[in-house]
């Protein structure tokens, strides 16, 4: 597939999405396709949808207003699933990208890879899991974050002279985050599949196959920003760098 060509429709649950990381959102997008649709569900008159107001125009996303007819329900998720169904039949797009942590579009990610469309994800971790398999990928939120920087406060820091006002030195301290460990069993089994007669394969053949496997697999889950990182991790393995036509295409295999 190629950006130019391939084309996705970003659907966005107002109700069910973040708006501090659409940019992040799209740049993921970005990487299957171009994201030639770009629609946002929601009652615009609720003060909970203020939030979106400053990224539509800076990104280019239609919103479609839906009223809440009931207190405590609204229309988002049905008018969602109806406009990715006429958008489905009038085959303008070659595949989806439902932006939810919503369970009620399961439904709608099966029919639209039943028609042969690529569907992609992009939702909270606590998303069902019924909804992330019927995704051919499922991004989670939580690793679009950027490294955050905090600015703190050094009150070790002393005056120059004892007649100057004590000043605090501003530095920067990286949080680090807790990765949990990922279970190879997966990876193990992505690797025979991909495994060509000389005992090695493609690392972006063992991606391909590992999102088969489990859609929402991403090294960055794990701290790492590459899958061929974490190949280097793993002690089984020996990751061959190789230059083709100038590009690299790292190879795997076990030692």
């Amino acid at each position: 597939m190629t950006e130019t060509k391939f084309n996705i429709a970003v659907l966005i649950d107002g109700d069910n999405a973040q708006a501090s990381l659409i940019k992040y959102m799209l740049e993921e997008v970005s990487i299957y396709g171009k994201a030639t649709i770009r629609r946002i569900y929601g009652d615009w008159t609720s003060p909970h949808m203020n939030k979106w107001k400053d990224t539509l125009n800076r990104y280019s996303i239609n919103p479609i207003q839906k009223f809440s007819y009931t207190t405590g329900k609204n229309s988002t998720d049905s008018s969602l699933i109806i406009d990715a169904m006429d958008i489905l039949h009038s085959k303008s797009v070659d595949g989806f990208c439902i932006i939810s942590s919503d369970s009620d579009y399961t439904g709608l990610a099966k029919r639209i890879r039943e028609e042969g469309f690529f569907v992609m994800g992009i939702g909270m971790q606590k998303t069902p899991i019924a909804f992330v398999n019927s995704c051919e990928v499922f991004t989670f939120t939580e690793n679009l974050l950027p490294v955050t920087e905090i600015r703190r406060d050094d009150s070790s820091v002393k005056p120059e002279t004892a007649s100057a006002p004590a000043t605090k030195k501003k530095t920067k301290k990286t949080v680090k985050k807790d990765f949990p460990k990922f279970d190879v069993t997966n990876i193990n089994k992505a690797f025979e599949i991909s495994t060509i007669e000389d005992g090695g394969t493609y690392i972006s053949k063992v991606g391909l196959a590992l999102r088969k496997i489990d859609p929402s697999f991403d090294p960055r889950t794990y701290g790492f920003k590459t899958l061929t990182q974490l190949f280097e991790s793993l002690d089984k393995y020996e990751v061959i760098r190789n230059d083709v036509n100038g590009l690299n295409h790292p190879l795997v295999k076990r030692k």
